[in-house]
């Protein structure tokens, strides 16, 4: 099942971001399979970071959540907030994908 993390960054986490970013990485790698698309959050400027979303295949909601408790970026403390959602794609990815 797909699930949904929407992730936003406490205010002025910058440099915890830059920071873990290469733990990060590793971590999604690891599920690289499984993931429908990931990628951050930005202000309107598409430079500043704000936090993160992704949308990735797990076997239910217990493995999703135990998967964002061992996330470097959860660890570090970045997000301010988090949510999880169940998803249903229902609608074929047509932009947004690089060539």
């Amino acid at each position: 099942m797909l699930f949904t993390f929407f992730l936003v960054d406490k205010p002025d986490h910058a440099t915890t971001r830059q920071r873990v970013r290469p733990e990060h990485k590793a971590y999604l790698a690891a599920v690289a399979d499984h993931i429908a698309f990931a990628g951050p959050l930005t202000h309107d400027d598409g430079l500043t970071m704000l936090g993160s979303l992704l949308v990735i295949d797990f076997p239910n909601r217990d493995a999703a959540h135990a998967w964002l408790a061992d996330e470097p970026f959860t660890k570090a403390g970045l997000y301010g907030s988090t949510a999880v959602h169940a998803f249903v794609n229902l609608w074929p990815q047509k932009v947004g994908f690089p060539p």
